[in-house]
């Protein structure tokens, strides 16, 4: 079998990108993540990882010198602002993150770099002064790359989740990178994916309620960690999420069981509620990923995820760039 290869991850959340990469063949030398909620996250599903709980700022590759020479760097970067939002707004931590990762190639020297963020981030003019200094870094140091968007339901997630990523690699490797292609013919449905987990206890209507269930489900939003409780995201979701029978103002603690009485009201307060279990299904985390914590901190964990088979796809078309024959 060839030889894992190796990346560091950083702002490592919850392990969706991380999870995908392993899928692809990857081994993770270090993960990096501020949030504790997060760290004791990834401890629970893979204790042999290292992990290191720090503010990717004050993060010093030195004091980790297995770091060093790594095949691929791999950042999901919380949703960075405009250069001009940032200018409006008192906070830029989200930039700050995006520096420090860029300014991290320097130390460590990976082969490759693979970072996702808001699909803005790769091709809206908004974002072109932070690009240039993105591009210019990169240049600087001697990596070519590009920019492009993904959609997560073209490669089998339930979810409408588009998704800008730059892919950067050392000279010798980049022109045997082609972006992904989709792994998947038709979208899944949300309803498809949630019956066996809304039929667990029982609720007799759970087929009927899967079968009018049949879009993908709208964004999965984290939201702030200095907002209120758990919901599905902005009224304009909401009301996607009604058209599929699902009040999106909160989560469920469990699945309808069988006395439940599905009202089939326009109202979407009568609808069925998710969990956050469920929510990490629509995320498309294996179903014995354990998220750690409370509700609402388990449900920002899944919705600022990215979607592993998103970080599978991504791998996989890194690794065949970094394995090929005409760079070794």
């Amino acid at each position: 079998m060839t030889d894992r290869l190796g990346f560091v991850d950083v702002c490592s959340g919850a392990g969706g990108l991380a999870s995908g990469l392993e899928s692809a063949g990857f081994a993770p030398v270090l993960l990096l993540d501020n949030k504790r909620q997060a760290c004791e996250t990834l401890l629970a599903n893979r204790p042999h990882w290292k992990v290191v709980c720090e503010d990717l700022v004050e993060f010093l590759p030195a004091e980790h010198p297995e770091t060093m020479d790594v095949d691929l760097l791999s950042a999901g970067l919380p949703r960075v602002k405009s250069s001009a939002a940032v200018r409006r707004s008192d906070s830029d931590q989200e930039l700050r993150l995006l520096t420090a990762t860029i300014y991290l190639i320097h130390s460590i020297q990976p082969r490759a770099l693979l970072l996702e963020n808001l699909p803005a981030l790769a091709e809206s003019q908004a974002y072109a002064e932070i690009r240039d200094f993105v591009q210019s870094e990169l240049t600087h140091l001697g990596y070519r790359f590009c920019w492009f968007v993904l959609n997560a339901a073209d490669f089998g997630v339930p979810q409408d989740r588009r998704q800008g990523i730059l892919v950067a690699l050392r000279e010798p490797w980049f022109d045997a990178f082609v972006p992904p292609e989709p792994t998947v013919d038709g979208h899944v449905p949300v309803g498809r994916v949630l019956l066996p987990s809304m039929s667990a206890r029982g609720w007799r209507e759970a087929v009927a309620w899967a079968a009018q269930a049949t879009a993908v489900a709208p964004t999965l939003v984290g939201g702030s960690d200095n907002r209120g409780g758990a919901d599905l995201g902005p009224s304009g979701t909401k009301r996607a999420w009604a058209r599929m029978g699902v009040n999106a103002s909160t989560l469920a603690d469990e699945v309808p069981g069988p006395d439940y009485e599905w009202p089939r009201s326009g109202d979407p307060a009568q609808m069925v509620k998710i969990t956050v279990d469920q929510a990490a299904l629509l995320q498309s985390f294996p179903p014995e990923w354990r998220i750690t914590g409370r509700k609402t901190a388990r449900y920002r964990q899944i919705g600022h995820a990215t979607p592993p088979p998103v970080g599978r796809a991504l791998g996989a078309a890194i690794a065949t760039a970094l394995r090929s024959p005409t760079c070794t």
